[in-house]
């Protein structure tokens, strides 16, 4: 039998497999999401110990050297567009006699995208091809080229739980305004009349073949492992991919052969927004991935500063000197399980497992530590810290686990966590209010909130570090338009009358949040992808307004996303047991995987986590997701941004 642990050493295995076999005497390119699976199974380490010279980024300003004739080059995209025109640059610039590309995007997938070719084909046209083309770079036909598929999708993010598969943290399942997008593409076929119609035909191009790229690693994992799975959906998207899976042809073949079942429950994020979107999700690592700023390049962890490890001083208005630490702790047993720990319980106990493994690890290196009574600060936790300054055997010793502990310190100190603490007081009020009002009633709760910060008629209290800015404002306009068939419905029935209010109010909101975006001294991340604008000077009232508007054509649609689920409010009809047949449950199997496509939150391993070992004692539950979500996530991913090309085609 499969257990979760077994398939958490996978990711770890193809590795293993195919990439460091490879590697040898090589300089090894690689892209950003291929690195960051990498970073979760043992980091750029496990390269130069098989072999590698350097590891480089996967970029056109990159080259090898004049005495490296051997490259390895590892994508997790299709070979065409960016990736090709990359490859061929990185060739041309260098001296190679040996050039690897292993992607992780499997070969059937890169015969559909070439078109005109059959899926289920035996030889390797694609890989072949782009064989040549490698030889025609290096210049003449002695070079020699390998194309091979490598399944370095998924990333252990913990050992115990969860898996995640960086090369897809862009998919977000299905809206409201992809289903106007796909009809307005198909005006001589029948439109399609909701969501639950789309099937993998009826995506576009690029997004069709995202899903069966991600079909086809599900697979090469669930082959690995030797599962044979039964698949339930939730969801629209989650259908399709299921239905993907299901018929992939390798996938046929394994099912009749493997011996460990497994049931493996595909569920759309947009099922519940409001759990992503809120700031009840008490949880440390939640709170760590949303204050400090993420490693470049990655999706899931962070920076964390080292300077408080080493006797350079701290200058004001320059980067530290000093290389950033991580979250991810993969070579030291102590600091794997200290990060299990704060991944999976709540905010309190990870303060007090950080304090408690610091002070431990203090006492046996005979560190003069003193304790204090009270309540974790994060002045005390960065103390325990730099009792390990200049202790160089410590230091290389316990490095992991100093890493999560100054994460801690950092995040418990850090000037934007009040703000965390101020939507969720906002989010407390709105949800009461919910249950005591209409859903434009307490739409209505929100407009004097959207006042520009620092401005004259903005409260004391409203601050930069505590108040409430736009990408605050954004958060809870999310989170109530989530809940909006939870409140008390409208007296006499609503109607048109209801409605008409409902669009003056939003007229209304759309114009007070545009001032108090243009009003911003320096626009966040979300609101430079949200308006496709990099400084305040670049941005217009007209642009400004243009994307708040098109933001709430899209949060009318959430209310909606749930619908289809008031049909299992009963769907089970008693009757004399004659004729009936016994269905598959997701419970029926010792091994349960539940891939969440969108993300997931902390909070959330830990609710699957004690849901499963309260009602299904006996059954594990492993969790697969297309990303670790912090609140500011989800608008990014619900709402386009705007003012970008799409990626070439290539060639």
């Amino acid at each position: 039998m499969s257990t979760a642990e077994d398939f958490t050493q996978l990711p770890r295995a193809a590795w293993d497999e195919a990439v460091l076999t490879k590697v040898n005497e090589a300089v090894v390119f690689m892209d950003d999401a291929c690195a960051e699976s990498l970073h979760w199974c043992g980091g750029a380490a496990r390269l130069f110990e098989a072999g590698a010279r350097d590891v480089k980024r996967f970029s056109s300003f990159e080259a090898g050297g004049e005495k490296e004739p051997k490259a390895v080059f590892v994508v997790s995209t299709l070979l065409r567009g960016r990736a090709v025109d990359v490859i061929r640059d990185i060739v041309s610039l260098s001296r190679f006699r040996c050039c690897v590309v292993l992607t992780a995007v499997a070969h059937p997938v890169h015969l559909l995208a070439a078109g005109g070719a059959s899926a289920e084909s035996e030889r390797r046209v694609v890989f072949e091809q782009f064989e040549e083309k490698l030889r025609e770079w290096m210049g003449g036909s002695d070079g020699a080229a390998e194309v091979a598929y490598a399944p370095v999708v998924f990333a252990p993010v913990s050992r115990q739980q969860l898996l995640l598969a960086p090369a897809y943290a862009h998919l977000f399942p299905l809206l409201a305004r992809d289903l106007e997008a796909i009809n307005a593409r198909r005006p001589e076929k029948r439109r399609l009349a909701g969501l639950a119609d789309v099937d993998a035909h009826a995506l576009p191009a690029q997004l069709q073949l995202d899903v069966k790229a991600l079909a086809a690693a599900l697979n090469s994992l669930l082959e690995a492992s030797g599962a044979r799975e039964e698949s339930f959906a939730v969801g629209p998207m989650s259908r399709v991919i299921a239905g993907e899976l299901a018929a992939h042809p390798q996938a046929k073949s394994r099912r009749k052969t493997a011996h460990n079942k497994a049931s493996l429950i595909f569920v759309d994020r947009t099922m519940d927004l409001t759990g992503a979107v809120g700031h009840h999700g008490d949880n440390l690592v939640e709170k760590i991935l949303t204050v400090l700023e993420p490693l470049p390049g990655h999706v899931t962890d962070v920076q964390v500063d080292m300077l408080e490890l080493t006797s350079v001083q701290r200058t004001p208005h320059s980067q530290s000197p000093v290389a950033p630490g991580c979250l991810a702790q993969t070579q030291s047993p102590a600091a794997q399980s200290l990060w299990e720990t704060m991944l999976t319980s709540k905010h309190k106990e990870g303060v007090m497992e950080v304090q408690r493994a610091l002070v431990e690890t203090a006492s046996k290196e005979k560190l003069p530590i003193k304790m204090s009574m009270g309540r974790v600060t994060p002045e005390q936790l960065s103390s325990y810290v730099r009792l390990f300054r200049g202790c160089g055997g410590a230091l290389e010793s316990h490095g992991g686990l100093l890493q999560l502990g100054l994460a801690t310190a950092q995040t418990l100190g850090h000037p934007g966590l009040p703000r965390w603490d101020a939507c969720l007081a906002f989010e407390r009020l709105l949800l009461q209010a919910l249950g005591d009002t209409t859903f434009l009633g307490v739409l209505r709760q929100l407009l004097p909130l959207m006042k520009p910060r620092g401005g004259e008629d903005a409260s004391g209290s409203r601050s930069r570090e505590d108040g409430c800015g736009p990408d605050e404002l954004i958060l809870l306009l999310v989170y109530l338009y989530s809940l909006a068939d939870e409140a008390q419905p409208p007296h006499g029935g609503g109607g048109g009358g209801e409605e008409e209010q409902l669009e003056m109010l939003e007229r209304e909101l759309i114009g007070a949040l545009t001032l108090v975006v243009t009003r911003e001294a320096e626009l966040s991340p979300l609101l430079q992808k949200l308006t496709g604008c990099a400084t305040p000077e670049e941005l217009t009232t007209e642009r400004a307004h243009s994307a708040v508007g098109e933001m709430f054509g899209t949060l009318r649609g959430l209310s909606h996303t749930r619908d289809h689920l008031k049909q299992l409010r009963s769907v089970y009809t008693a009757s004399d047991g004659v004729h009936q047949v016994s269905r598959p449950h997701p419970g029926d199997n010792p091994l349960v995987l539940l891939f969440l496509v969108g993300g997931v939150t902390p909070s959330e391993l830990r609710l699957i986590r004690d849901t499963a070992s309260t009602h299904k004692p006996g059954t594990q539950v492993l969790v697969l997701s297309t990303r670790l979500l912090r609140p500011t996530d989800v608008p990014e991913l619900l709402f386009p941004p705007r003012g970008r090309t799409p990626p070439p085609a290539g060639i």
